[in-house]
């Protein structure tokens, strides 16, 4: 009869997720786990940002217009959760430097289930700095599927990760502005096309796109706090060290990115209140970090309208600036870019 196992010869294995010089063009990574959207997540994430569009949170209306008899998920959900699914590979994350490419492709509604995979399609170190630990910068294509293995999104972002070595080298150099950033236009316009814009109109009170002037910029009075960071990362699987661990970024917690685009889309609202939906990023620069209990302040410019056609409404291409403002200084944190529609 043998006796129990040699605990010492059991193997030790780090979790930690890889390392800049672990990565290959073409590596694909699939395995985190499909997330079915639920009343309970969305109720969760729209008490961390306040969400206000009026489609997710009127599922009365939400029918009417989409055609779904489940209420619609609210698009900065369902780009936190495929972000967050990605985050296998970028579990030591530094920075995520762009997002290109980003269309919701269609709109996902509550028991819709998300997969998401992964690709490593450019990899290039960063030039050295005396007294910086070596980085590279890894860009990813993200491609999110609903159960029925329909296009939700596809696009491509990019992480700043550490070497292992922090004074080693690679002969990564690949050319990152090959990277597609034009939208498509067509899969924004084929997002909304089976909607009844014109039910949305006759229920909402209020200004619609046909009292907008290009131009037009907000200032949204009155801030918000930032809290349940840790929350919301766990919400959409987002595994980022640097969101969760204080002692993994430089001993100060970091706000997921989605957190900060998340409260400027409902400032947004708060601008903008009949805003149906949010279909795409032209883009997203984060300008500075953003710490929980950091109030957000943004304002808001309508940069210009593109009528969507036959089916009628008008996309809407939108400026969002937030600072952040904390006991001793406000900064810059958010010039975010994007594509709305309206009735």
């Amino acid at each position: 009869m043998s006796g129990p196992p040699d605990a010492t010869a059991a193997p030790r294995i780090s979790t930690g997720g890889p390392f800049f010089e672990d990565l290959r063009v073409g590596d694909v990574l699939d395995a985190a786990p499909a997330l079915t959207l639920t009343d309970g997540q969305a109720a969760l994430h729209q008490a961390i940002v306040g969400d206000r569009l009026r489609l997710p949170l009127d599922a009365r209306l939400s029918a009417q217009v989409v055609g779904a008899q489940a209420a619609l998920a609210h698009p900065a959900l369902v780009c936190d959760v495929a972000i967050g699914q990605s985050t296998l590979v970028t579990q030591r994350v530094i920075a995520n430097l762009f997002y290109r490419g980003l269309v919701l492709r269609r709109a996902p509604v509550i028991g819709d289930t998300l997969h998401t995979t992964t690709e490593v399609v450019a990899l290039r170190q960063n030039r050295g700095r005396p007294g910086r630990a070596a980085t590279g910068l890894a860009a990813l294509r993200i491609r999110t599927t609903d159960q029925e293995g329909r296009r939700v999104l596809d696009f491509w972002r990019c992480a700043m990760l550490p070497l292992r070595d922090p004074s080693g080298t690679t002969d990564q150099a690949d050319d990152l502005d090959a990277i597609p950033a034009l939208l498509d236009a067509r899969a924004m316009r084929e997002a909304v096309a089976d909607w009844d814009l014109a039910a949305f109109r006759r229920a909402a009170p209020g200004a619609h796109a046909d009292d907008l002037l290009e131009g037009t910029c907000w200032t949204v009075e009155g801030g918000d706090v930032v809290s349940a960071a840790p929350e919301l990362a766990r919400l959409s699987l987002n595994i980022a060290t640097a969101h969760h661990d204080e002692h993994g970024s430089s001993g100060r917690r970091l706000v997921y990115g989605g957190h900060t685009i998340g409260l400027a889309a409902a400032q947004a609202t708060r601008a903008l209140p009949n805003l149906v939906t949010i279909v795409a990023w032209h883009g997203c620069d984060h300008l500075g970090p953003v710490f929980e209990g950091d109030t957000l302040l943004s304002e808001l410019e309508l940069e210009r309208t593109e009528p969507l056609g036959a089916e009628g409404g008008t996309l809407v291409h939108l400026r969002s600036r937030v600072r952040a403002r904390r006991a001793d200084e406000t900064v810059d944190v958010l010039d975010w870019r994007f594509v709305g529609v309206m009735a």
